[in-house]
């Protein structure tokens, strides 16, 4: 019989049950008990509901109070000296200093946070473990066991999840000396084995754990040590399950295939063409797992098509087959039965996370029971939902194709060089060295979120609702002024989220209400579906910005998100490539920025955060890429005059691997997130010999605390190292709408000050 199973689920909850409870926690509104009972109810929940699904063995261990990876380190003692409790025993305290860095506290004083990446190629952040040279590793979280104990007294049959070995420390960095962070490998793996030998302890069967790192491109060093390692995992108790996703194995197949393990998952919506040369590799007392359904978008799975793999992986392997999402469905809102506005046509075409697991079993039970007649229904309707998307008028629109095809070279270059342009906007805009600015945003605060509640329900006249908002700007205007900001921004009170925004405001595009999918710690974002071709009937941004530079004398930015991030921030469809999707988006955001231009805005950012993100796995993917990605910014960008400086913003990346086709984006300014990594992330630009102006991050604006001028000083001094001064901009590192306005202004007031004290130092 096959089975079916999942990798992991959402922990977050259908209405962000567990954002709300860490927010309240960090308030002091909540105590530990509290938290606790929230998360308990939530894994219950949760459980139940991929159970009653029909998902056979449920994972354990896909639970964290604000990041997987940061479970992990507290589970093997990796915690930075700056945090060690003096009790010697970690706390949910030191799990939320470790992430979120503190001003003082009775565990750790005052710390900055661990620093926070992009996990593979998917908008969720991990904290970044650090190793050390003398890096010693013990089990000392007991959160696994007991939630495989919770599970159990709820009577679930169950499948604990753990970051592979190989994975954990590649995922890692090293500090404090010149180790490779591979050579950590042997005292790493006691304590996997502790862990293996408690969970058999425990009753446990089947563990999964997930190398995710198998989809890449891999040294021989750790292909080597992935056979070394699992030679030693072996001797522990228990059935293990190595799980792949987000790409396929290539030339690690035959690597993964026969590890010394008992089953082996891959990812065949990423990549299908793992089958079925899979089926000759693997050995024949493994179990093999496959990912048909998509667990990292929301379109409903062709389960025919789904179907027709299965049962021919079912001829060889017959019981030997699981039936799986492709990956975690943590990157799936919850449960589309929430959904009580979207339009009934497109609903049809839609699966959330508790969707993919009923599609899981519905595969699983016609594999199990060709004549099931509840199997047989879903299958009906999935037929039904395939003929109804390829038949729908809403989707494709002759306008926009014709404007695509109608794009020439001539459009994606700006009317000179970079080295003509900058004088020509310098001589407009008239800054001083060291310009200082910030990303967009500012604090999100209630009376915000409660006035575009209002108009949205209808209790504020759209009259009254741009009221609000002009206040809002205005008291923004008023700050910056005061704090003696060089380059101002409105604030974007009137935007719920930076893609979902100008989404709204774009033809082709739909929203749901409860689709909210977890980015990092309390932080969730609700990404739009790309449903149709993309066009944008009328201007976005424009009164907002013209009001705010009505404010001021000072240079107004004008603030847009990019057509990267729109692409890779929603959930974008599957029968048009990335590439055409961008560049309809692309167009759409061209008409902002010249309408702006047309306003007498000066300078206009086009936020491309999920840039590096978008890189394939594989490096024989990445130009394709780079190119397509660099040209959609083009795109939108170039078409204002030399004058007219244009900025994008890209957060926390390794761009080493990046930094040409950054170059090739031609924006006038970058600001990037620097500030965690203590500038080192600035190394790229130095020696690729960046040609034009950067903002790198001066402080950390995801931790509460904040940091004095001394501290923004030494960082923009180790800038001014790698990059000449005349060329640096200063800022924060990321937008401040999840911060207060008391520790905002605090801030900004510390940056204000470094930057004129490196002016004068300068000068």
């Amino acid at each position: 019989m096959a089975l079916s199973h999942s990798l992991g689920f959402p922990r977050i909850g259908a209405d962000r049950e567990l954002k709300k409870a860490l927010e309240a926690h960090w308030k002091g509104e909540l105590d530990d008990a509290g938290l606790r009972a929230v998360g308990r109810q939530l894994r219950a929940a949760h459980w139940q509901l991929q159970k009653d699904a029909g998902i056979e063995l449920l994972p354990v261990g896909d639970f964290a109070w604000y990041d997987q990876v940061l479970s992990h380190s507290l589970a093997f003692g990796v915690i930075p000296e700056r945090f060690r409790p003096q009790s010697g025993k970690p706390s949910l305290d030191t799990l939320f200093a470790m992430a979120r860095g503190v001003s003082h506290s009775s565990c750790c004083g005052a710390a900055h946070a661990q620093e926070l990446t992009k996990w593979f190629d998917t908008n969720y952040h991990y904290l970044v473990p650090e190793f050390s040279v003398d890096q010693q590793f013990q089990l000392s979280w007991e959160q696994l066991f007991e939630e495989v104990e919770e599970a159990h007294s709820l009577g679930h049959k169950v499948k604990p999840v753990l970051i592979g070995p190989l994975t954990y420390l590649w995922l890692g960095k090293t500090k404090g000396g010149e180790f490779e962070r591979l050579d950590l490998l042997e005292r790493l793996l006691p304590v996997y084995g502790e862990i293996l030998q408690r969970l058999a302890a425990q009753g446990v069967e089947w563990v999964q754990i997930d190398e995710p790192i198998l989809a890449l491109d891999l040294p021989q060093a750790w292909k080597n040590a992935f056979e070394r390692g699992y030679n030693i995992l072996q001797r522990e108790p228990g059935k293990k399950l190595i799980a792949t996703y987000f790409g396929g194995l290539e030339d690690n197949l035959g690597l993964a295939a026969n590890l010394p393990v008992d089953g082996l998952h891959i990812d065949l919506v990423r990549a299908p063409e793992q089958f079925p040369s899979i089926l000759d590799r693997l050995p024949t007392y493994k179990v093999l797992s496959l990912g048909v359904v998509n667990g990292r978008n929301v379109w409903r799975t062709d389960l025919d098509k789904a179907l027709a793999i299965l049962q021919q992986a079912q001829e060889r392997l017959g019981e030997r087959l699981w039936v799986a999402p492709s990956c975690s469905l943590l990157h799936s809102p919850v449960d589309l039965n929430l959904e009580d506005q979207l339009d009934s046509e497109l609903k049809s075409w839609l699966a959330f996370a508790v969707q993919k697991c009923e599609e899981v079993a519905a595969l699983t039970t016609t594999l199990n029971d060709p004549q099931n007649a509840k199997a047989q229904a879903a299958l009906a309707a999935s037929r039904a939902v395939q003929a109804s998307r390829a038949q729908s008028p809403r989707i494709h629109k002759p306008a926009v194709q014709a404007r695509l095809a109608a794009i020439s070279a001539a459009d994606s270059r700006r009317q000179s060089p970079f080295v003509q342009r900058i004088e020509r906007q310098r001589a407009r805009l008239q800054l001083p060295a060291l310009p200082t600015t910030t990303i967009g945003s500012f604090p999100q605060t209630p009376a915000i979120r409660q006035a575009r509640q209002a108009f949205k329900q209808g209790k504020l006249s759209p009259a009254e609702y741009r009221e609000a908002m002009h206040g809002e700007i205005r008291h923004a205007v008023e700050v910056q002024e005061n704090l003696g900001l060089d380059v101002l921004v409105h604030g974007e009170a009137e935007r719920n989220d930076m893609v979902e925004y100008f989404a709204e405001q774009l033809d082709g595009y739909a929203f749901s209400r409860f689709g909210w999918v977890q980015s990092y710690g309390s932080r969730c974002v609700k990404p739009a579906l790309i449903y149709g071709d993309l066009s944008r009937p009328q201007p976005m941004t424009v009164e907002w910005i013209r009001y705010a530079q009505t404010l001021t004398g000072k240079v107004m930015k004008g603030m847009l998100t990019g057509p990267v991030t729109m692409l890779l921030w929603s959930f974008p469809r599957e029968d048009l490539s990335r590439e055409q999707q961008a560049r309809q988006l692309a167009l759409a955001i061209r008409d902002e920025v010249q309408d702006l231009e047309a306003a007498g805005i000066k300078i206009v950012q086009i936020d491309e955060a999920a840039f590096r993100e978008g890189l394939p796995l594989r490096q024989a993917g990445w130009q394709d890429y780079l190119d397509w990605a660099a040209e959609a910014f083009r795109l939108a960008a170039c078409g204002v005059r030399d004058d007219t400086q244009i900025h994008t913003h890209m957060c926390y990346s390794e761009f080493n691997d990046v930094i040409e086709a950054i170059a090739a984006m031609d924006a006038d300014v970058i600001t990037i997130e620097t500030s965690r990594s203590d500038m080192q992330l600035l190394e790229a630009f130095e020696a690729f010999n960046y040609p034009n102006d950067i903002g790198p991050g001066v402080y950390d604006i995801h931790s509460p605390r904040v940091p004095d001028s001394a501290e923004m000083v030494k960082l923009l001094r180790k800038a001014a190292q790698r990059i000449p001064a005349a060329r640096l901009w200063v800022n924060p590192d990321c937008g401040l709408k999840t911060r207060a306005w008391a520790e905002t202004e605090a801030a900004l007031v510390n940056m204000v000050a470094a930057a004129r004290q490196l002016r004068g130092e300068l000068a």
